[in-house]
């Protein structure tokens, strides 16, 4: 090869390479392949740990090569694409000034990485054509989840995993109930339009799925955390979708329906009378302290902040801090945790004030996404308010199963909300 053919091949080599490139990042099947992999991802969580990890390692192989990087910079300046970088670089920073052991700083960092693949996830269904898709999988999963959670309730034999709790076939009734929740209120829209549209038959259908979800919260197994985020959701509900009438309808049926579960549900009485119980008697005994326990964490976990407020004890000192206060005590206030069972707190003693205001600051960034208009927008807003509404009582953001419902709802009902606004935008 001459010089002059060698500096000639130069430019066109590269360029071939850019075209090649670009072929690739825009391939068809790369990108149905990454719809594909979400939908199993959303299919598999109701059932699984395991499964969901996979397709997400998967997926990120999957979609990785079809980013355009400019664009994805671009997004990036928009808070509800930064907020979850900035409260991972948090926490990898907390690291440096903890005061906990090593394998819980490092142990505390995976649940707020998970948050970083709400922006690829944004990103992604901004220009999908499959979000819907995703959505109907996750709402099928759960309903045969329903269905089998009946079947397990008559015989256990057949539970997939052993639980602790009866009717519930894998995981734990908290899973449980925030998934049914949030499939119930996901449907309410689509069962009002239709209604509205004249659709009976596809109404019905709606409303048949609501009543299995609910009834089986009622009858089988159910979280307390729901009595605090089921009137949330059904006041978002008459506030975005329904008149004053209609609301107070709404309210009417659901103080009738409440009456109607009370009367005919014992297992559903024993929960809520439960909580006095577990109140009077959780320090005797630590085996029915649920309510007590709490009460506990949330008392140290305060005390633990007010001696650190501005940057907290580090990532993973939860534990350490739990470890001194029960320096000779005893029963309940021996006990030593890693989670306060409240999302603030947990952010609070590992990085005081400034966790605190990044956590808010991203709910906040995220909750406007679905201020609009539409089902995708509708499934966002419950998605984002069931989280911090059972936050108060849990670490649901940091949870596997709450937190990856919160990843991938966010990610993808946000993604499609991104996808309207650049269609309508001039």
């Amino acid at each position: 090869m001459t010089a002059e053919s060698a500096a000639w091949s130069g430019p066109a080599d590269r360029q071939g390479g850019r075209k090649g490139w670009q072929s690739w990042r825009n391939s068809a099947a790369l990108l149905r392949a990454a719809d594909v992999l979400v939908i199993l991802i959303a299919a598999s969580l109701p059932w699984s740990t395991t499964a969901p990890s996979i397709f997400v390692g998967l997926w990120l192989l999957a979609v990785t090569p079809t980013i355009d990087w400019r664009d994805y910079a671009y997004e990036l300046t928009r808070p509800a694409f930064a907020l979850p970088f900035a409260l991972l670089l948090l926490a990898l920073l907390g690291v440096l000034w903890s005061d906990g052991a090593w394998p819980d700083r490092l142990h505390a960092i995976k649940p707020v990485a998970k948050l970083v693949l709400i922006p690829p996830l944004l990103y992604h269904f901004s220009r999908s054509e499959r979000g819907f898709q995703v959505c109907l999988a996750f709402l099928a999963s759960c309903a045969l989840l329903a269905v089998f959670s009946w079947v397990v309730l008559l015989n256990p034999a057949w539970k997939i995993a052993a639980t602790a709790s009866s009717g519930v076939p894998v995981k734990n009734y908290i899973d449980q109930s925030q998934e049914f929740t949030l499939c119930a209120f996901t449907l309410a829209l689509p069962a009002l339009t239709f209604w509205r549209g004249g659709r009976a038959i596809a109404a019905t259908a709606c409303l048949a799925l609501i009543l299995l979800y609910a009834t089986n919260m009622v009858f089988v197994a159910s979280a307390r955390t729901a009595l605090l985020y089921i009137p949330v959701l059904l006041a978002l509900f008459a506030w975005k979708h329904l008149s004053r009438r209609a609301a107070l309808v709404l309210l009417a049926g659901a103080v009738a329906a409440s009456a109607l579960a009370w009367t005919t549900s014992s297992y559903l009485r024993q929960r809520i009378t439960d909580i006095a119980v577990e109140y009077r008697h959780g320090h005797e005994d630590i085996s029915r302290a649920s309510t007590a326990q709490r009460l506990t964490y949330w008392r140290k976990s305060l005390h633990a902040f007010t001696e650190a407020p501005l940057i907290g004890h580090g990532t993973g000192a939860i534990k350490r801090q739990f470890e001194r206060a029960a320096t000779g005590e005893s029963s309940l206030d021996a006990e030593i945790v890693s989670n306060p069972h409240n999302q603030t707190l947990n952010v609070a003693v590992q990085w005081g004030l400034l966790g605190v205001a990044l956590l808010y600051a991203m709910w906040i960034a995220q909750l406007r996404l679905f201020l609009g208009e539409g089902l995708a927008a509708w499934i966002g807003l419950v998605v984002v308010a069931q989280n911090i509404a059972s936050s108060l009582l849990n670490s649901h953001l940091f949870d596997f199963h709450e937190g990856w419902m919160y990843v991938l709802g966010v990610g993808v009902a946000g993604g499609m909300v991104l996808k309207v606004q650049a269609r309508s935008q001039p």
